[in-house]
């Protein structure tokens, strides 16, 4: 009885590609992509590694399947009524906790610009930098900033977490990190001792809305001395 209850069970759940993306997202995030196997991959859903070959012909295609999932589902969420500039923080906030949540995301996206979650994040940023009125020239330099700045900060945001694995290790690693910088030269590295009790104390995610922000004002006054 045990056996067939079993069987049905499975009948009820069979393999499909969502599944299969599904699967592989978790395995990603616990391991990497150096872990994701189809071996694995076949384990962890109870089927042979031919069943899921008949749904996505190799890891390539798996791993952009999955970073469309998470770009489509996570990252790109609604901003009606927000003016571009809050468009923008929001839209980035989204992407670095997708990349903070899902640290192979970032890779991802950066290897490969011309697949579809790549171009989503860059319309939506360009759609942004477009509505705040920067001249058609320098649209393009503006919108690559943003992603570059976000694709950047946020991966390395995501490695270092992954390294610390802990809030406790995070603030003893900034302590090591912010005592060295105390004991530098004070002639040879006068502003990198300055700056050290802040590195002490920072906040991650507002200090990289510190940065979209400092780029959204230079794009601000570009855009307006192209106008004068």
């Amino acid at each position: 009885m045990a056996t067939r209850a079993r069987r049905a069970e499975r009948r009820e759940e069979p393999l499909s590609r969502e599944r299969i993306v599904e699967a592989a997202i978790g395995i990603l995030d616990t391991v990497g992509e150096a872990g994701l196997t189809f071996r694995v991959l076949a384990e962890r859903l109870a089927t042979g590694p031919g069943a899921i070959y008949w749904h996505v012909s190799g890891k390539d295609e798996l791993l952009g399947a999955a970073t469309e999932v998470v770009v489509a589902g996570t990252v790109l969420g609604g901003d009606a009524g927000a003016s571009p500039q809050e468009a923008t923080r929001a839209l980035a906030l989204r992407l670095f906790d997708a990349i903070d949540a899902h640290p192979w995301i970032g890779t991802q996206l950066a290897r490969s610009p011309g697949q579809s979650p790549m171009l989503q994040v860059f319309e939506q940023l360009g759609r942004q930098v477009q509505a705040l009125g920067v001249p058609r020239p320098a649209r393009f330099t503006a919108a690559s900033a943003l992603l570059n700045y976000i694709l950047g900060v946020g991966g390395q945001n995501a490695a270092n977490a992954h390294g610390q694995e802990s809030e406790k290790n995070r603030t003893e690693f900034l302590d090591t990190v912010a005592a060295t910088w105390a004991s530098l030269d004070p002639e040879e590295y006068a502003f990198t001792r300055d700056v050290a009790e802040q590195l002490r104390d920072h906040d991650d995610r507002a200090e990289f809305l510190a940065g979209i922000d400092l780029i959204l004002a230079g794009i601000a006054a570009s855009r307006d001395e192209r106008r004068s």
